[in-house]
């Protein structure tokens, strides 16, 4: 059948008119879908971005988490409340004591009473036990399992089977305070670290410390504890002997352990300072005693004993030495006189 020449163009623009709107709706329709496409890839990319960054922070936490240490423990003389004592120095330690060697004349006192933790400080009774049982210092004795710490975690370069002298480890522990070698002259002592630390303990009854107490031959426990007073009677003691002197005063040692050679170096930087004239000194810390100190030295002409307890900060114990110094060097004997001095007996954690 033929259509007449009417319908044919009506169908034509009824066509054309069909197509029109089919465009028209695609144009629409398609920006819509291309910023729907481009709000997913925006979205998928922030969803990513998102995804690093948390990943990121996870990763930087565990790895924080790997290297932020405990909050270290108030020290027993912080709880005490020792630190709000105030003095004419102004001395960052909680306990204090300067004493004329020679006439025991106390130049200076601040909470010597107190009884508190002394870290370190152990070992010049360590040492004077050593030295006086005059034990052969070149006897070999071996680091074992038994000399590691367990009580604070510290570690060593002396490891589990390091051979050295009974001499060699008397020098570290007293120069470098090393605690395996410490262990180590206790344990190898006759009849072991009882007998030994039962030798401490009769040694400082013996010469009347009657604030003092030993457990262990290193210092490591909070329970080993004296006061600034007894502190200076056993300096005065140790000083006494000759070794004891030599080997807390050594800048440094060098020592072969095995296939390796291990440099040591003095905990007080004070024995390389030619503004001092050290004849015996001991550091100590444990965060239970804060840092410590032991010097016998020669100020203004004056042998004194200088005892530091429970200082605050790593290097103030030597900004004490040196406040005490110079107060000494300003300070005629005759105008020398002691700071208050506040009585405090055993102070607990």
């Amino acid at each position: 059948m033929h259509l007449s020449p009417p319908n044919v163009v009506k169908q034509t623009i009824d066509r054309f008119l069909l197509a029109v709107a089919a465009i028209s709706v695609m144009a629409i329709v398609a920006p819509v879908e291309a910023e729907a496409a481009n709000r997913k890839v925006v979205v998928a990319k922030k969803q990513r971005s998102v995804a690093q960054r948390v990943n990121k922070s996870y990763v930087a936490g565990k790895r924080r988490s790997v290297v932020i240490a405990a909050t270290p423990r108030p020290s027993y003389g912080k709880l005490a409340g020792l630190h709000g004592t105030q003095d004419e120095l102004e001395l960052r330690s909680s306990v204090a004591l300067v004493v004329d060697q020679d006439t025991n004349e106390v130049l200076f006192s601040k909470n010597d009473s107190a009884v508190l933790p002394i870290a370190s400080l152990t070992k010049l009774m360590t040492g004077l036990i050593i030295s006086e049982a005059k034990l052969p210092l070149d006897e070999v004795i071996t680091i074992t399992q038994d000399d590691v710490d367990t009580e604070k975690g510290s570690t060593s370069r002396l490891r589990v089977g390091a051979q050295l002298t009974r001499g060699e480890a008397l020098h570290l522990a007293l120069m470098s305070s090393e605690n395996r070698a410490a262990n180590a002259l206790g344990r190898t002592y006759p009849g072991g670290l009882p007998a030994f630390v039962a030798l401490m303990n009769a040694k400082a009854r013996m010469l009347g410390m009657k604030d003092t107490q030993y457990v262990e031959p290193t210092g490591l426990s909070s329970r080993n504890q004296s006061s600034a007073k007894d502190l200076a009677t056993l300096a005065n003691a140790a000083y006494q002997d000759a070794l004891l002197r030599e080997y807390s005063t050594s800048p440094g040692y060098q020592m072969a352990v095995g296939k390796r050679t291990l440099q040591y170096n003095n905990t007080n930087r004070l024995v390389k300072n030619p503004d001092w004239d050290i004849g015996l000194q001991k550091t100590g810390y444990i965060s239970e005693a804060g840092q410590c100190l032991v010097m016998q030295a020669k100020v203004a002409g004056r042998k004194v004993i200088m005892v530091f307890l429970d200082s605050a900060g790593k290097l103030s114990r030597l900004g004490d030495a040196e406040r005490v110094r110079r107060w000494v060097e300003t300070n005629t004997p005759a105008t020398v006189t002691p700071a208050t001095s506040t009585v405090i007996r055993q102070v607990n954690g």
